[in-house]
């Protein structure tokens, strides 16, 4: 049994925010069905899909209602047996209105699912596991939403050596992949193996936080002594499930400023994302629903819930007894996680959690009043990434953003917020990067 049990590495600097993980020890339950589902075209990083099916049309539960458009793209199926209500602009979570699928479902259906077939997988090559993959429609579960089969097709001529699974759900309040790790442990070991063929990866390193110790002792007790497969413990750290600082952690081997993955060998998967394909590919099936959790002071019965892609948010904080009275309500974890004004945007792929803060759980310092930076320096501390989020702060202050490009290494940050946690000083840092990346884009573009 390949077990590392005592193995606690880390990175250097990073924070240490309250855990909040009382979820952890609810089991994954289904939620009912929404009576219609908002299912938004650009649920991923890279191009939306694009339509197959049209105004007043019945679709079986599985069922391609939009195929990928293109590489950088993923195709979405039906998560429920119903009728196409129409297709129009619906509010997303990021604010601007989307296209969309709408679906009314048939309520008296038993919603079982209805397409796909059986599949010998042990036929397929690597070029075909990737494209069956494309298929599923996956995308990364953790939150960024990037393409499954797009990180695994790596550049030709590239050796890859080392898969690595993220299991490190540092996130407060998130205890998705927890859950998953721990239920659905033989479905996840499917879907490595799965994954490592697509990539063609000799050795599989799964990296857990030692707050999951029982998720990981699950899985290890699944593995035979000799095994390719190794489970290892992490110290519990913001921001540990970073995938370039995990590959340092297990590996040795550090991503070179702005490069990816496969430039030390190595491609990274999300637990939840493996686990899940782990259940698609055998029984060429799509993704129509993924596990939420659903927490914070604001909600009655909170858990992980196993919810249809598609379910408006209103439907399913009603279900967990909402008391709407909530100070903030987030979309995925309190520090990467996206506040929502409406209660009408939708589940989407990318959606880890739903998260219902109170007022008097939201830190909102000097109301909500910001000061000075005197350059104490503990944003430099924080930063998991050596960068200097202090001075870039200054120079995103003077709107002088190719400085910060340039000099600074903006493009580095992946906006983890340790620096905005951290800051007694209030200053919003990892909002004015991002408005800074925003602008630069638009002048990148011709």
């Amino acid at each position: 049994m390949a077990w590392f049990g005592l193995k606690r590495n880390t990175f250097a600097r990073g924070i240490h925010p309250p855990g909040h993980k009382e979820t952890q020890s609810e089991p994954i339950r289904r939620l009912d069905f929404s009576p219609r589902l908002i299912l938004p075209l650009n649920q991923h990083i890279g191009k939306p899909s694009i339509p197959i099916v049209h105004k007043n049309q019945e679709v079986v539960r599985g069922e391609p209602i939009a195929r990928a458009d293109g590489f950088m793209s993923a195709p979405m199926h039906a998560p429920a047996t119903g009728i196409i209500e129409k297709i129009d602009l619906m509010p997303s979570a990021r604010g601007p209105k989307v296209q969309s699928i709408i679906l009314k479902i048939y309520q008296a259906d038993d919603q079982r699912v209805r397409y796909g077939r059986a599949r010998d997988m042990s036929t397929l090559n690597p070029k075909e596991m990737i494209t069956a993959i494309q298929e599923t429609g996956m995308v990364g579960l953790g939150g960024a939403a990037f393409p499954t089969h797009v990180k695994l097709s790596v550049p030709e001529g590239t050796v890859i050596d080392t898969l690595v699974i993220n299991g490190c759900e540092c996130e407060p309040y998130l205890t998705t992949d927890h859950r998953v790790m721990l239920e659905w442990a033989d479905d996840l070991l499917t879907g490595i193996r799965y994954v490592q063929h697509a990539c063609g990866a000799p050795r599989v390193l799964i990296g857990i936080e030692d707050n999951k110790r029982d998720a990981a002792e699950v899985i290890a007790s699944r593995l035979p002594i000799e095994s390719d497969i190794e489970v290892r413990t992490v110290k519990t750290k913001y921001p540990q499930g970073s995938e370039k600082l995990l590959i340092t952690v297990l590996t040795g081997r550090e991503v070179p400023s702005g490069g990816f993955p496969y430039q030390v060998g190595c491609v990274v998967q999300n637990a939840a994302t493996v686990a899940i394909l782990g259940r698609l590919l055998p029984q060429t099936q799509g993704m129509i629903e993924r596990v939420v959790t659903i927490s914070g002071p604001g909600i009655k019965r909170p858990g992980n819930y196993l919810i249809p892609i598609g379910t408006p948010m209103r439907y399913v904080l009603e279900q967990l007894g909402f008391n709407g009275d909530a100070g903030e309500l987030i979309l995925g974890g309190p520090m990467m996680g996206n506040a929502v004004a409406s209660l009408d945007v939708p589940i989407t792929k990318a959606t880890s959690g739903i998260l219902a803060l109170d007022h008097d759980s939201v830190v909102r310092s000097q109301a909500d009043k910001v000061y000075p930076c005197i350059h104490c320096g503990r944003c430099v501390q924080a930063c998991p990434l050596h960068l200097n989020p202090s001075q870039l702060g200054l120079l995103a202050a003077k709107r002088d953003y190719e400085t910060m490009n340039n000099s600074y290494h903006l493009q580095d940050c992946f906006e983890c917020g340790s620096c905005s946690y951290i800051c007694p000083s209030n200053i919003p840092l990892v909002q004015y990067f991002r408005v800074a990346k925003a602008i630069l884009r638009e002048q990148s573009t011709p």
